[in-house]
């Protein structure tokens, strides 16, 4: 069997600033034309991973492979790959035309065939009509693109994304998480995206690499990664869970080892009802209910003590409706838990 040389090798990598291991030991591939996110908190290795893949910083051991080519101790302009940062980083004196087209001209093409290549990228991402307009006369989602069709119009063999939808408000970011995704598809590009939101890494990949201070703590697709959490900070981290450690697996859910299950995988049912087969069945109290608009979450107190999120889509006007100490039974199918690695002491 033959397989594809990835896009991205990283072989061993590791990075040091003092005695903290930014990065440690990484090994990863990521595919040629594949949309691949590094998520995780702050300080957890991923923007140094991509610092490092871009040439901005140069790794204390291990290798990096741009198509089976290594380029560990090139230097950024002699690697193949482009960054769109969040601040944009536009010339403000220049028009858009003139910022798309900058890398071309710093390449040595010819004006006709610079400015006619700028154009088609402007084209690339509805800004066709925009190119002799100033930065300062685009609003911050039209910037960003443009951004995006500087660092395209080069047609790098990857691009870097640091976290280039975070300065946005929340419906620009949304509306330009589906117009990043369609340009990625378009132009075929390996797109590698750091981020440090969960919804924006699960929207937009096709796999993603959870990081926990300087390594991967699980590496799949986003159906894998928040149905099936290998470990108690992914759980914890890619959206919201219900962890049971050791002693509360084994009292509530009957079970070794620790489990978790999702908000949404629970409904409530009346106190003393009837339980389904394959059925965990756990009577508690609700103590709070938080209308989030779409859906409502309420905190339902265990007879153990333990404290379960409950998430109900409001399908009703009456969902928002205060039902505090009123007592329930949570149930959810035993085949919906999940059972992870502890969170290290």
């Amino acid at each position: 069997m033959t397989t594809a040389t990835p896009a991205i090798r990283l072989t061993a990598l590791s990075k040091a600033f003092g005695s903290v291991n930014a990065v440690d030991n990484l090994d990863l591939d990521i595919a040629e034309g594949e949309f691949f996110s590094m998520l995780g908190p702050s300080g957890s290795g991923k923007t140094t991973v991509l610092r490092l893949i871009a040439g901005f910083e140069m790794p204390s051991a291990g290798t990096i492979e741009l198509q089976g080519h290594d380029v560990t101790n090139r230097s950024p302009f002699d690697r193949d790959v482009n960054t769109v940062f969040q601040d944009y980083a536009l010339f403000p004196h220049m028009t858009v035309r003139e910022n798309v087209a900058y890398g071309l001209r710093v390449r040595g093409m010819g004006k006709k065939e610079r400015l006619e290549r700028a154009a088609a990228s402007l084209e690339s991402v509805a800004l066709g009509g925009f190119g002799d307009r100033k930065p300062s006369q685009l609003s911050g989602g039209q910037r960003q693109r443009v951004a995006l069709a500087r660092a395209t119009v080069v047609q790098p063999k990857v691009l870097l994304l640091d976290e280039p939808l975070g300065a946005l408000d929340l419906k620009l970011r949304e509306q330009m998480q589906v117009e990043l995704k369609e340009l990625q598809r378009s132009l075929g590009i390996t797109f590698i995206f750091v981020t440090h939101d969960q919804e924006e890494a699960l929207t937009l990949s096709d796999r993603i690499a959870v990081f926990n201070k300087g390594r991967i703590e699980q590496l799949g697709t986003p159906t894998e990664i928040y149905e099936r959490p290998q470990s108690s900070f992914v759980a914890s981290f890619v959206g919201t869970s219900n962890i049971f450690d050791e002693n509360r697996s084994r009292e509530v859910l009957g079970v070794p080892g620790t489990n978790s299950i999702r908000p949404e995988k629970i409904t409530l049912a009346g106190a003393g009802s009837a339980v389904p087969e394959g059925t965990v069945s756990l009577d508690g109290t609700i103590s709070e209910v938080i209308y989030l608009g779409t859906s409502t979450r309420l905190l339902v107190t265990l007879a153990s003590g333990q404290q379960l999120s409950v998430l109900e889509q409001n399908v009703s006007s009456l969902s928002g409706n205060d039902r505090r100490g009123q007592k329930v039974r949570a149930e959810f199918a035993r085949t919906d838990v999940v059972s992870l690695a502890p969170i290290p002491a």
